[in-house]
């Protein structure tokens, strides 16, 4: 299944119109739009407001909760609870944090667990970000991580970054009828490539978010003409990657 990331209620209500049976939020998205910093924990509010409104669309909504914005296993909880009870069908729960280290394994498993216990119907998808920061980029790193996770109780799992073929392959297989969940990269994989590796979800990330975002700020300069303020603008349709869109909470500039 292919899940796309809507950041607020028209890029979420646009894509259920064009058809997609399920929307997932982004945490850059969220955080961005806010001009606030993602995997601080700092847009916790916004989340769970967009998460809120969200869950009246007619299709199921996966809301990221970047580390349960908490490292209280019951705070955890209690978010998920509220997002339950407001009709969200699951949430995202990554172990990266924002120094670039991994939450200790137990803790992040306690999170998976609380949030279990308090909203049993709640899909949680446990994300371990071994590849996405480069702290153990292997299929046996994931491996661990993603089995300690089940174990707590999480519905799926989730390895951002993980990108070759063979490897989720062998990570989909070990874990047998866990679902897992990776990250489009569009310089790395083609959908079909994607599915027939064995991941059962395929999440777009921030790439929409960031898309439109790169393509408004071209429209506008290309509408201003040869006179417009054209310094730092995205040329191609080129998506301004990661860095540069998370920057942008403490830069007035957008572009090299």
């Amino acid at each position: 299944m292919l899940l796309p990331n809507a950041w607020d209620h028209a890029s979420a209500a646009a894509l259920h119109r064009r058809g997609f049976p399920a929307v997932g939020t982004t945490s850059l998205g969220i955080a961005a739009a806010a001009g606030l910093p993602d995997g601080s924990g700092a847009a916790r509010g916004e989340t769970l407001e967009l998460g809120r409104g969200l869950a009246r669309l007619p299709v199921p909504v996966s809301v990221d909760v970047e580390g349960g914005f908490s490292d209280d296993p019951a705070e955890v909880a209690a978010l998920g609870a509220e997002l339950a009870r407001a009709g969200v069908a699951g949430v995202n729960v990554e172990d990266g944090r924002g120094d670039g280290t991994l939450t200790d394994p137990a803790l992040h498993a306690a999170k998976v667990t609380a949030l279990k216990e308090a909203a049993p119907y709640l899909f949680v998808n446990a994300r371990t970000d071994t590849h996405w920061l480069g702290t153990d980029p292997t299929t046996a790193g994931a491996l661990r991580k993603c089995t300690a996770y089940v174990r707590a109780g999480a519905d799926g799992v989730f390895v951002p970054g993980l990108v070759a073929a063979d490897e989720i392959a062998a990570l989909a297989g070990e874990l047998g009828t866990t679902p897992l969940n990776v990250l489009y990269s569009p310089a790395h994989h083609t959908w079909d490539a994607l599915t027939a590796s064995g991941a059962a979800r395929v999440s777009l990330g921030s790439l929409l978010y960031r898309a439109a975002l790169g393509r408004a700020v071209e429209l506008a300069c290309a509408i201003a003409g040869p006179d417009g303020p054209a310094d730092g603008t995205q040329e191609g349709g080129a998506v301004p990657p990661y860095a540069e869109v998370e920057a942008l909470h403490g830069d007035f500039g957008f572009g090299p």
